[in-house]
Formats: C-alpha cells, sequence, structure tokens
C-alpha cells in the first residue's frame, strides 16, 4: 500500500521504517528537518506539508504530541483533510477521547473515517515492532486496516465508538506514572533504612509488588542516574490530566490519579516538559532527603 504518515519523530520514526521494512510505500512529513532526514534515509517519500501527504495517501498515519497538534495537521489549514486522496486518517497519537471524538465528528462530515490507534510500549516497542496497538472506530476500516497495524506490534480493537482506544491508552499511561510515583516511595523508604535499592529490586521483581517501573525504569534509569527511559515528563504530565479529566467527566473516581497528576505537575515545574518523566524519582528523593540511585 502507499502510506501517509505524519510525524516521525522519536515514535513516528521507527514505526514508517517498519512499514517500509514490510514493503509499503511511505510518504512522510514532519516539521523538524532532522526527522525528515531520517524518514528518507531509510526510504521514505518526504512531503512538503500534511496536505502534500493527504495528496498521495488514502491512508495516513499520524502521531503527534497534543491534541491542539493533532487537530490542526488533521483538520487546518494545509491539513491532511485538504489533501485529494486522503479517505482514512489513523490516530497513533494519545490525544484524548474528546479530540477523538471532536475530529471523527468533523472527518464523517467529509465522509471520512478516523481510527484512533493509540500505542504503548515506547521507543524500544516501536523499533521491535513489539507496541501495543489499541484501536477504536468503523470496524469495516479496522478489518481492513488490521494487517497493517500488525507490523507495529499487538493489535486490540476496543470497539466502534470513537474515543475508546484513548480512554484505555490514558488509563494505562497513568498507572504507568503512578507505579513511578509508588515505587519510588517505597524504594526512598527502604534507602533511608538502610536497604541497597538495588536488592530492594531484586527481591520486589520476584515478589507481589513488581511492576514495570520497578522491572525496567528504575534498574536501567534511576539507580543508573540516567533518568534516559525516553518518555517526556510534559508527554507524561499531559496524559494523566487528560485521564484524570476524563474520569471526571464520566463520574468515575481518580482519587489516586489526581495525586500522580500533582506529582507530575511538581516533576514537570522543577525539571522541565522536555526532562525524562523518570525524573518523578527525583521529586521523591527531595522530599525524602536521599537519592536511590547512589545509597546502598
Amino acid at each position: 500500500m502507499k502510506l501517509g504518515f505524519v510525524g516521525v519523530g522519536r515514535m513516528g520514526g521507527p514505526m514508517a521504517r517498519r512499514l517500509i521494512e514490510a514493503g509499503h510505500t511511505v510518504v512522510a512529513f514532519d516539521t523538524s528537518e532532522a526527522a525528515r532526514d531520517a524518514a528518507a534515509a531509510v526510504g521514505a517519500e518526504v512531503a512538503d506539508s500534511p496536505r502534500a501527504v493527504g495528496d498521495a495517501a488514502e491512508t495516513v498515519f499520524v502521531s503527534l504530541p497534543t491534541p491542539p497538534i493533532v487537530e490542526a495537521v488533521v483538520l487546518g489549514e494545509g491539513g491532511i483533510v485538504k489533501g485529494s486522496a486522503a479517505h482514512t486518517v489513523i490516530d497513533l497519537s494519545t490525544s484524548g477521547p474528546a479530540t477523538a471524538k471532536a475530529v471523527q465528528a468533523q472527518l464523517a462530515a467529509r465522509d471520512l473515517v478516523w481510527l484512533d490507534a493509540p500505542v504503548s510500549g515506547g521507543v524500544k516497542g516501536a523499533q521491535s515492532g513489539q507496541l501495543a496497538i489499541m484501536v477504536s472506530g468503523p470496524r469495516e476500516a479496522y478489518d481492513r486496516l488490521g494487517d497493517v497495524l500488525g507490523v507495529f506490534g499487538k493489535v486490540f480493537f476496543t470497539g466502534e465508538a470513537p474515543g475508546a482506544a484513548q480512554v484505555v491508552k490514558l488509563g494505562n499511561n497513568m498507572m504507568a506514572a503512578a507505579a513511578m510515583v509508588v515505587s519510588a516511595e517505597a524504594l526512598a523508604m527502604g534507602v533511608k533504612a538502610g536497604v541497597d535499592p538495588a536488592v530492594m529490586l531484586e527481591i520486589i521483581n520476584v515478589s507481589s509488588g513488581r511492576n514495570s517501573a520497578t522491572q525496567d525504569k528504575f534498574p536501567g534509569h534511576v539507580l543508573t542516574g540516567t533518568f534516559d527511559y525516553g518518555f517526556a515528563t510534559g508527554l507524561s504530565y499531559k496524559d494523566v490530566r487528560l485521564c484524570v479529566d476524563e474520569a471526571e467527566a464520566l463520574g468515575a473516581p481518580m482519587l489516586a490519579g489526581a495525586l500522580v497528576r500533582e506529582i507530575l505537575a511538581i516533576t514537570n515545574t522543577k525539571y522541565g516538559p522536555d526532562s525524562d518523566f523518570t525524573n518523578i524519582a527525583r521529586v521523591i528523593e527531595d522530599f525524602a532527603g536521599c537519592e536511590i540511585r547512589s545509597c546502598g
């Protein structure tokens, strides 16, 4: 197939490459010259605007950082919908259910199709084709494009309602951030009691408290002092804010999630939105008066 791809950065770039390696032709655009050059280096055709991508391909993927950028790229002047060929837009971003519903309604009015397809698994998963892809939208479109989405990893259909997959993704990302917070608290307690955090992690990771933070983020990115997991604090903060907002709109409790949002707000203010979200641990370290990574 000839496929469009807007947003070929840290996540989108590896996904576009996997499409090319699977035999598809990819027409790509990104506002970053470096990202465009990298896409061209792996065989993508580079367009000069989202609209040009929509002129070239019936099916266009977007992988973008925030809901306003998703809306502008898809619907704005020079956007994908202005393209002459575009028919189906697949949003790989974490843009939230409100944005999904709003964009889907505008595309439907133009007889165009929208699929939510947020992904989880980070840059490593994008590179290796081991992402989880959560999909919601018209079943016909999912059946038609499921094999293409499968190039990225394991695909899960969550239903036809626009935004359903975004709800699942927001819940996942809130839980990932919560795991960082509670794991940092437990490990800081251990350090203050004189326990080697590396030993404590070994024990936790064969016990009932193990989670994504203890298994990966703390051993590889906190104890080392590198704080370089590859997910920006600003993006995590955005995702958790969207999650709490959606829960409130639905009348679902999100008490612990609201606390995680506040910890991320502190992390975002102190270390900046471009910092790695594993800096959550440094906020807890500051509160505790110890360094998890260097004690023991």
